[in-house]
């Protein structure tokens, strides 16, 4: 029987790689890959695809831009949802746009066996075996490429899971959908992340709230920041009654939660335990020039940006993870299993 023609869609080599694994042995299938939903809408535009796993969150064309073209242009391809953001409003709206099965990272095999198994993908399979023809697939990043991109690469999608495992839970306790964004993760020199944290706004007062963290050769801090015209409507969307010191108790409350969750998955993946601080209030109503001079600490940090947005609100967030230099030696030997 002919093999199963099969898509790989994510902006991550290490998310591919991973689902090319969890793959059943026994399904003869062909593979192609695709690192941002308008490759992915090319490639099934050109030549038939019977099959695409589809991550939500990539640059360029996301998953969902991807499902409304496949449905509007009547491509004849079935999709099945991998994603880290697993806010439950995220599946539904996958479903709605006719994917066939959403399933949440960091992928199961038996999970995706008995999802393939219920939709009747499986029909085909028998003795062949895919290593064959999609062992080039699974080899992740080209050689060439160096190392401290592929421990970015692999750490951003350790902080995607994270982030839209923090997210599902926020958007729980807000009953809002929160808008995810491709996290940035990069070493940074103390002058690099002035320059980061410039570029989130430079004409606005700004709130921050910081939280430290540490665990066995890791250390760092959070920091979460809000736009001053922004704190209010946040503070009403968690409950506040509106004086300041009610609004600054939401935000502190929020920022236990978006980090302790965010912190929580890190270490899960990568079996480890951190201790968190309380959460401090860094700056109120400050510029941003005031706010990297509070943070003026290390000489180069591994930094990780995040900005939030909840639809429906005039809402903006940024959580930046501030990890020590000292910490991604470390990091990078937690990482290794994932990178090979």
């Amino acid at each position: 029987m002919p093999d199963v023609s099969v898509l790989v869609c994510d902006d991550s080599s290490l998310a591919r790689k991973q689902l090319l694994r969890a793959l059943p042995a026994d399904w003869p299938v062909r593979i192609s890959q695709a690192e941002n939903g308008l490759d992915a809408l090319e490639l099934l535009q050109r030549e038939p695809v019977d099959l695409i796993f589809l991550d939500l969150t990539m640059p360029v064309l996301d998953g969902y831009e991807v499902l409304d073209a496949i449905q509007e242009q009547q491509l004849p391809c079935r999709a099945i949802v991998v994603s880290g953001d697993v806010q439950q409003e995220a599946i539904e709206r996958t479903h709605s746009l006719g994917a066939l099965a959403f399933l949440k990272k960091p992928l199961d095999p038996q999970i995706l066996r008995q999802t393939l198994e219920m939709l009747g993908l499986l029909e085909q399979a028998g003795s062949s075996s895919r290593d064959g023809r999609a062992g080039a697939a699974c080899s992740g990043m080209p050689d060439h490429v160096s190392p401290e991109l592929v421990f970015r690469d692999t750490f951003r999608e350790v902080v995607n899971v994270a982030m839209g495992q923090a997210a599902a839970l926020l958007a729980r306790l807000l009953g809002v959908f929160i808008q995810l964004p491709v996290p940035n993760v990069n070493v940074l020199e103390v002058s690099e992340l002035h320059m980061a944290l410039a570029n989130i706004q430079t004409d606005e007062r700004l709130t921050a709230v910081c939280q430290g963290y540490i665990t066995q050769g890791i250390s760092g801090e959070a920091l979460l920041i809000f736009h001053d015209s922004e704190v209010a409507d946040m503070a009403r969307l968690m409950g506040g009654e509106g004086d300041d010191v009610s609004m600054m108790e939401m935000l502190l409350d929020m920022s236990s939660i978006l980090i302790g969750a965010c912190l929580t998955s890190i270490s899960r993946q990568l079996d480890l335990c951190f201790s968190q601080g309380h959460p401090l209030v860094l700056g109120e109503s400050v510029s941003i020039d005031q706010l990297i001079r509070l943070k003026d600490r290390w000489r180069k940090t591994l930094a990780v940006e995040i900005s939030y947005s909840i639809e429906g609100h005039n809402i903006h967030f940024n959580l930046l993870l501030l990890f020590t230099e000292d910490s991604i030696p470390f990091l990078q030997k937690k990482l290794a299993y994932l990178m090979e």
